[in-house]
């Protein structure tokens, strides 16, 4: 299962805020920065995210993100199936048109049987229990250029 490049950034974001705390306000900026992924990218899922409820932002000069009660007690699995709640695993349709074995095929059943095998295993981990250590404050991340092998 490969997430999504969106779903990516969230879960980062939500992440980077969580080890922050529910007391720090972080800039969208300052976030970007910290998941290594530009303005617009994290602008854009901070937006789903707080349409959500999973983040909190406050307007003005000494303003910012944090993340929410929700954002914290929320499943990974939870929030990947919100994310993508409209992909499925293969593409049986598309603009080009549907596939000839779409209305007596067993595989596109399958497939979103084990996507929901993968959100169920996740299920059990929460946003809030995935940092380490909140006292240190944000950990910067990076996004991999290297695929595992």
């Amino acid at each position: 299962m490969r997430l999504s490049a969106f779903s990516d950034v969230c879960l980062r974001v939500l992440l980077v805020l969580n080890a922050s705390g529910k007391s720090e306000l972080l800039t969208t900026q300052s976030v970007a920065d910290m998941v290594g992924t530009p303005y617009n990218h994290v602008s854009k899922s901070m937006l789903k995210l707080r349409n959500l409820g999973l983040v909190e932002a406050v307007r003005g000069r000494s303003g910012g993100v944090r993340i929410s009660t929700a954002g914290t007690e929320i499943s990974v699995g939870g929030v990947l199936r919100t994310l993508n709640e409209h992909n499925d695993v293969a593409a049986c349709r598309s603009e080009a048109g549907d596939c000839p074995l779409l209305h007596d095929c067993g595989l596109r059943g399958a497939l979103n049987r084990a996507r929901e095998a993968f959100y169920l295993s996740l299920d059990t981990v929460t946003i809030g229990g995935l940092s380490k250590d909140k006292q240190q404050g944000p950990v910067p991340l990076t996004l991999s250029t290297t695929r595992p092998r």
